[in-house]
């Protein structure tokens, strides 16, 4: 139930119930005298302060409370439809210890109200009293108080319910994916990386050069193997393994550059924190567009420009490849990828053939400072 404010509904129903209450005491005889013109005012508060009863249901219940005693003691045979409201509302609120210890002071109090007005015959002062609040409107308003207030709270503990079945879900979805990964891929990058490793050791032994491909391969298998256990733990929610972000760009142009790609990096602007979802997508953007570059453009040299400016991120990289103006470039899924990242966190991305020949990818990705 939201506490925070004050709505249509709430001023509609106060307004509504002061009216009633007012029109109810006006309908009765009574001189303008100054104690009349406080009962009306009473009756008039008394109402109008239900406008709170759900951002304040306690002291609203008093208030209503003292009212009605008030115009009861000033001469008004008026019911105390507001308290009524305010039970409902303590009620439902989860405030029943306030609620019983209010409403036994209102029957004890308001025949001494009755009383008070006037009236000398006692048993004509309950009569009014027990007219004002019958304890069956008390009960009643109590009991569907707390009939709404069960409500509610099984629909929040079946929310609850159904958030953890999803959780659960979604962690055993993420272990079904760390299993596949490592059945389908790790036997097999393993057999690339040992093979390279064995191919690199004979060639070596012979005295023989070791081609520069087969140093790429052996590469390569080391770092595909790392990447895969850096996965494999994120999806295992192993957070032991430091995530790759700006930090590690270097090392990405230098695997370029053992390649036979001329790749620079430049890091222009003063380095500040940024969020590990940035510093990630930064990483996975230069990874695949260097890759991209090895496997399909037929560049001879690429440069990595990142501009650190003070709200945002900016990543450019461009080659000298065969791609034109004229060609479309294929959306496969290392852009479709990098398109997602960027777009999930607010930012732009561009991948598309350069005026001057060749390709270039750029992305902003918006930092936010905010402590």
């Amino acid at each position: 139930m939201d506490r925070g404010r004050i709505g249509v509904v709430d001023w509609a129903i106060a307004v509504g119930v002061a009216a009633i209450l007012l029109v109810t005491g006006l309908s009765g005889e009574h001189s303008a005298t100054g104690l009349d013109l406080l009962g009306y005012a009473l009756l008039t508060v008394g109402g109008l302060v239900l406008a709170a009863r759900r951002r304040a249901p306690v002291p609203v219940l008093a208030v209503t409370g003292l009212c009605a005693v008030g115009y009861q003691a000033a001469g008004f045979d008026v019911p105390v439809v507001a308290y009524l409201f305010a039970v409902y509302a303590a009620v439902r609120a989860g405030h029943r210890t306030a609620t019983v210890v209010a409403s036994v002071t209102m029957l004890v109090v308001l025949p001494v109200a009755a009383l008070a007005s006037g009236l000398h015959d006692t048993g004509e002062a309950f009569a009014r009293a027990r007219g004002a609040l019958e304890l069956a409107w008390l009960i009643a308003a109590g009991a569907a108080g707390e009939a709404l207030r069960q409500a509610e709270r099984r629909a929040d503990e079946a929310e609850r319910t159904r958030e953890e079945t999803a959780r659960r879900r979604a962690d055993e979805e993420r272990l079904r994916i760390a299993r596949e990964l490592h059945d389908s891929l790790t036997h097999q990058i393993s057999i690339i990386k040992v093979q390279s490793e064995v191919a690199v050791h004979v060639a070596r032994k012979r005295g023989e050069p070791v081609p520069e491909a087969l140093l790429a391969i052996q590469e390569a298998g080391r770092e595909a193997t790392r990447e895969l256990r850096a996965t494999l733990e994120a999806l295992r929610d192993d957070d032991t393994t430091p995530p790759r972000g700006l930090d590690h760009l270097p090392e990405l142009v230098e695997r370029a550059r053992a390649i036979g790609l001329d790749a620079t990096l430049t890091i222009e602007g003063q380095r500040h924190r940024v969020p590990a979802a940035v510093d990630r997508t930064v990483y996975r953007i230069v990874q695949e567009s260097l890759t991209n570059i090895a496997r399909h453009a037929d560049a001879a040299t690429a440069s990595v420009r990142v501009d650190c400016r003070p709200d945002a991120l900016a990543i450019r990289v461009d080659d000298d490849g065969r791609a034109t103006p004229g060609t479309a470039p294929t959306p496969g899924v290392g852009l479709l990828g990098m398109r997602e990242r960027v777009t999930a966190l607010g930012g732009r991305l561009r991948a598309e053939p350069r005026g001057e020949g060749g390709f270039t990818v750029q992305a902003e990705l918006p930092v936010d400072r905010t402590p």
